[in-house]
């Protein structure tokens, strides 16, 4: 049997909106993953330090406060650092479509806008971690 995958929920930086990041988590509980939500105001290092410590395989970053271009990038370079590039990083939030382009190619994983069905965030999770199982295999 396939173990729980293991998400870890953030809100990076200074948004004190957390409803979309709840739903997300809710949804995702829902759907048989092992979710811990680090709830407002969390900086980089919290959170590469509480993916770490929970041994997480997911981390979602829901960002509306548009330092999604400092923010993301830090995180993986802090998850990194811990030699977790094992870890996929993805999130949402309002984000212009060349900044996903361009946290794409520094490693950030899929990103997604409001209106995402969490079907689709789940789907994609999914999907990476059973690929992700095979090539450990």
């Amino acid at each position: 049997m396939m173990r729980p995958i293991r998400v870890l929920i953030a809100k990076p930086g200074l948004d004190g909106h957390d409803r979309g990041a709840k739903v997300v988590a809710a949804a995702l509980r829902d759907a048989g993953m092992e979710v811990i939500y680090t709830g407002l105001h969390q900086t980089p290092e919290m959170i590469a330090t509480a993916a770490i410590q929970e041994d997480v395989d997911v981390i979602g970053l829901s960002i509306l406060s548009g330092a999604h271009m400092t923010l993301c990038p830090r995180v993986l370079a802090l998850v990194r650092e811990h030699g977790r590039d094992d870890i996929l990083i993805t999130g949402g939030g309002i984000l212009p479509a060349e900044d996903i382009e361009a946290l794409q190619k520094q490693g950030i994983g899929r990103l997604f806008g409001p209106g995402t069905a969490t079907t689709e965030l789940i789907t994609y999770i999914r999907e990476w971690f059973a690929e992700r199982q095979q090539q450990e295999a």
